[in-house]
């Protein structure tokens, strides 16, 4: 198989964009990808949403051979979505699978260090919190919540990851299809940390390139306090389901040593 623009990444690669009122959003963000990158397809997975957004991708598609369209019945979360696309994906034989926003805050210009970065890793995440990493139009609290999360993550998770929340992504074919997706039940924004903590514990490697993470200009964000709460909970319960396996790991060493 070919590579896709030149990186020596091998064959089909597909961006699934979820979407939920992003009908001002859409359009410019897949021109701005398809135009630079025509090798690289899109699959806008919307979850019904009110403000036309499906109707939006449904033109596109029409448009353009490289970009499809799911419609769900209803908005169920982030993680769902992605999941819906990923299968979806897998099932027309891609070979890369991405994650990208509709909201243009994962700038297709930079898709680029991504794909190139895949050559030698399994899955990599577009960071914020690497060296030469940023944001633009973010206050201070918002960036400090951002941080303070990654690094409660990293801490009670004890992955070397420091961006685990970011949703610009390119994971291999055999990556999705060696982390059982089946069996994940996160479905709103801790379903990012999610995928990068199985994809470290079935002993695949993580690759992070600095992104400029840039905020939309249109429509609001979906991240609220109530999903910020609700994500750290999950990872807390993770973090001790976790150390709990250490222990048990230790014990059992132990006592095979005595």
């Amino acid at each position: 198989m070919s590579g896709v623009g030149g990186t020596g990444v091998p064959g089909r690669v597909c961006m699934v964009v979820p979407t939920y009122d992003e009908a001002g959003n859409l359009a410019p963000l897949v021109s701005r990808l398809r135009r630079l990158h025509p090798d690289v397809d899109v699959l806008v997975v919307d979850d019904a949403s009110p403000d036309g957004t499906g109707a939006v991708a449904d033109r596109l598609a029409a448009e353009d051979t490289g970009v499809a369209v799911v419609h769900r019945a209803g908005k169920e979360g982030l993680g769902a979505a992605y999941l819906h696309g990923f299968r979806v994906a897998l099932d027309a034989g891609y070979d890369v699978i991405g994650e990208m926003d509709a909201d243009g805050s994962h700038q297709p210009e930079q898709l680029d260090r991504l794909l190139a970065a895949l050559a030698d890793a399994d899955l990599v995440i577009g960071s914020r919190w690497v060296p030469g990493g940023s944001v633009t139009n973010w206050p201070r609290h918002r960036q400090a919540l951002s941080r303070g999360g990654n690094l409660y993550v990293r801490l009670l998770l004890g992955i070397d990851v420091r961006d685990a929340t970011a949703g610009y992504r390119l994971y291999r074919r055999e990556t999705l299809e060696k982390i059982d997706l089946a069996s994940v039940r996160s479905t709103g924004y801790v379903f990012q940390t999610d995928l990068a903590a199985r994809v470290l514990r079935a002993g695949l490697s993580v690759r992070e390139v600095p992104i400029e993470f840039v905020e939309r200009e249109r429509g609001e964000s979906k991240m609220g306090p109530a999903i910020a709460v609700e994500s750290l909970r999950r990872i807390t319960a993770w973090g001790v389901e976790e150390r709990s396996r250490q222990l048990q790991r230790w014990a059992r060493s132990r006592g095979a040593r005595s």
